[in-house]
C-alpha cells in the first residue's frame, strides 16, 4: 500500500491542481502535497520486509500478461526518497518565482513526479514503459511551455530524442516477453527468461539506447545542455537531479540481471565512450560563460562516471553508483537552486557580467562554496565516498584488463570539475562588484532555508554515508550475482 500511496499522492493531486485559480493556493497545495509524498517516502524506509506493505499487485491488463504492480527494495526506496525530497526542496527555494498560469505548472510537475515514482517502483515491464513515458509528457510540455526564447526547437530536439529511445526500448520489452516462460512482463519473468547471448545482445542494445539517451551518455548527450539552458530552472532541477537518474536505475534494474552475458562482453565500450563523456563534457564546461550550461555539463560528466561504475561489475562499484545517485540528486539541486537565485534577481546568468556578490549576499556566497565543493567530492562532503567508492570499483573492473587506464582517464575529471568549479566561484562571487551586482542583497528566508537543508545532508552523508548504503547493500549484491553468476557459467537465466 505504501507504493501504491507515492504514486497516488502526486498523481491525484496534481490532477486537482489544474483546478486551482488562486496562485497563492496553488503554491500551498504544491508543497502539501511534495512534504505528504515526502512524508510518506520516509515511512517507506522502514517496511522493506513487510511484503504487505512494501509490495502491491492488482489486476491490470491480463490478457497481455501484464499487472499493475509494484515493489519497494532498496534502490528504489532511495531513489523515491530523492524524488519526494527534491520536491518540496524546489518549491520552497523557487516560491518567489513567478509562473504565467501556474495551476497548469505545478499540476504538470506533481505528474511528472508521479510518472517518476512509477518508474522506481514499477516489477512490471510494461507498467515500467507507461510511467516512462507519464514522466517525460509533462516535462515536454513544461519545457515547451515555460521555456526560454528557443524552447520549441529545443523542447522538439529532447521529445525527439527521448521518444527514439522510449520506442527502442518499448520493443525490447515485447521481444523479451516473447521469451519469458509465461509471456508475461513481470519482473521476476524477464530474470527467468532463457534469453541466448545473441539473444540478449538484441535487447541489450535496444534497452541501452533508452537508457543512454535518458542519463546522458556521449554521444547521445545533446539534446541536455539545451534543454536544461531553455526550461524553466524549477524544471532543470527535477531533470538533473531526479529524472536523469531513471536511466542509471534501468541499467541497474532491467539491463544488467536481464541482460548479463552483453553487461560483461560490451561493458568496456560502454564504458569507453561514458570516460569521454566526461572528459568532452568537463571541458566544455570550462569554456562555459553560461552559469546554466556550465551545470549542464558538469551533470554529464557526474552521470557518466556513475555509467562507467555500473559496468566495472563490482561491489564497490555498485554501492558507490547507488549512494552517488541520491547525492547527485541533491548536489546538484543546490547548484540549481543559485542559478535561479541569480538570474532571477540580477537578469544574467553570463558569469562575465557578476562578481562580488560575497560583498553583498555573504549567505548565499558559504551556501554556494559548500555545494559546489561537494560537487567535486571535497572529503567530508557527501560525495566524497560515492565517487571513492566508483573509482574503486572502475579500477578494479570486472573482466577488465582496462581498469587502471579507465581510472586514470575518469581521474582526469576530477581535476577539470576542480578548475571550472572554482573559476566560477572565483568570478561570480568574489572580485569587485560591477553595476549589476553592487544592489545585489542577501538571499530570503526560503532560499537559505532550502539550501540550509541540502548543505545538512551533505554533511550529514559526507560524515556518515552508511545510513544509504545500509538501504541498498542487498540490492546491490543480488544484482551482481545475477550477472556474475550467468557469466561465469555461460548459460541463461
Amino acid at each position: 500500500m505504501i507504493a501504491v500511496l507515492l504514486i497516488l499522492i502526486p498523481l491525484l493531486t496534481g490532477l486537482a491542481t489544474f483546478f486551482l485559480k488562486n496562485e497563492k493556493t496553488v503554491r500551498f497545495w504544491a508543497l502539501l502535497s511534495s512534504l505528504g509524498t515526502l512524508a510518506v517516502a520516509a515511512i517507506a524506509l522502514t517496511v522493506q520486509k513487510d511484503s504487505s506493505l512494501s509490495e502491491f499487485h492488482g489486476e491490470w491488463m491480463q490478457t497481455l500478461g501484464s499487472s499493475f504492480s509494484l515493489g519497494l527494495d532498496g534502490m528504489s526506496q532511495m531513489l523515491c526518497l530523492l524524488n519526494a525530497l527534491a520536491y518540496p526542496l524546489v518549491i520552497i527555494a523557487t516560491w518567489n518565482s513567478k509562473y504565467f498560469r501556474p495551476h497548469q505548472f505545478f499540476a504538470l510537475m506533481l505528474l511528472a513526479q508521479a510518472g517518476m515514482m512509477g518508474v522506481f517502483l514499477a516489477t512490471d515491464a510494461l507498467l515500467f514503459y507507461f510511467c516512462w513515458e507519464l514522466a517525460l509528457i509533462p516535462m515536454y510540455f513544461l519545457c515547451s511551455q515555460w521555456g526560454g526564447e528557443k524552447r520549441i526547437a529545443v523542447t522538439f530536439k529532447f521529445f525527439i530524442y527521448t521518444f527514439l529511445g522510449s520506442l527502442l526500448m518499448l520493443i525490447g520489452i515485447i521481444y523479451v516477453q516473447s521469451l519469458t516462460p509465461d509471456h508475461s512482463f513481470s519482473l521476476n519473468s524477464f530474470y527467468m527468461a532463457k534469453l541466448t547471448p545473441d539473444q540478449q545482445s538484441v535487447a541489450f542494445w535496444l534497452f541501452l539506447a533508452a537508457f543512454a539517451i535518458k542519463m546522458p551518455i556521449f554521444p547521445l548527450h545533446t539534446w541536455q545542455p539545451d534543454t536544461y539552458e531553455q526550461s524553466p530552472t524549477a524544471t532543470t532541477m527535477i531533470l538533473s537531479g531526479v529524472m536523469v537518474k531513471m536511466g542509471v536505475f534501468g541499467l541497474l534494474r532491467w539491463l544488467l540481471p536481464v541482460m548479463p552475458v552483453p553487461s560483461v562482453t560490451m561493458g568496456n565500450y560502454v564504458t569507453c565512450f561514458a570516460i569521454i563523456g566526461m572528459i568532452y563534457a568537463s571541458l566544455i564546461a570550462i569554456r562555459q560563460n553560461d552559469l546554466k550550461r556550465l551545470v549542464a555539463y558538469s551533470s554529464i560528466a557526474h552521470i557518466g562516471l556513475m555509467c562507467a561504475a555500473v559496468f566495472s561489475l563490482t561491489e564497490s562499484g555498485m554501492q558507490g553508483v547507488m549512494l552517488q545517485m541520491f547525492n547527485h540528486g541533491i548536489n546538484i539541486i543546490g547548484l540549481w537552486i543559485v542559478v535561479e537565485i541569480t538570474e532571477r534577481e540580477y537578469g544574467t546568468r553570463k558569469i562575465s557580467e557578476l562578481g562580488g556578490l560575497a560583498q553583498k549576499a555573504p549567505g548565499m556566497a558559504i551556501l554556494l562554496v559548500i555545494v559546489a565543493l561537494a560537487n567535486i567530492a571535497l572529503p567530508l562532503t557527501n560525495a566524497f565516498p560515492g565517487e571513492f567508492l566508483m573509482f574503486n570499483g572502475v579500477f578494479n573492473s570486472y573482466r577488465s584488463n582496462f581498469g587502471i587506464w579507465f581510472t586514470v582517464f575518469a581521474g582526469l575529471s576530477i581535476i577539470l570539475a576542480a578548475v571550472y568549479t572554482l573559476n566560477m566561484i572565483r568570478n561570480v562571487f568574489y572580485g569587485n562588484t560591477n553595476a549589476i551586482t553592487e544592489k545585489a542583497v542577501d538571499i530570503r528566508f526560503n532560499e537559505k532555508l532550502a539550501l540550509g537543508i541540502i548543505v545538512a545532508i551533505i554533511f550529514v552523508l559526507g560524515v556518515y554515508p552508511q545510513l544509504m548504503l545500509n538501504i541498498t547493500s542487498d540490492i546491490s549484491e543480488h544484482i551482481l550475482k545475477a550477472v556474475k553468476g550467468t557469466a561465469n557459467s555461460g548459460a541463461v537465466h
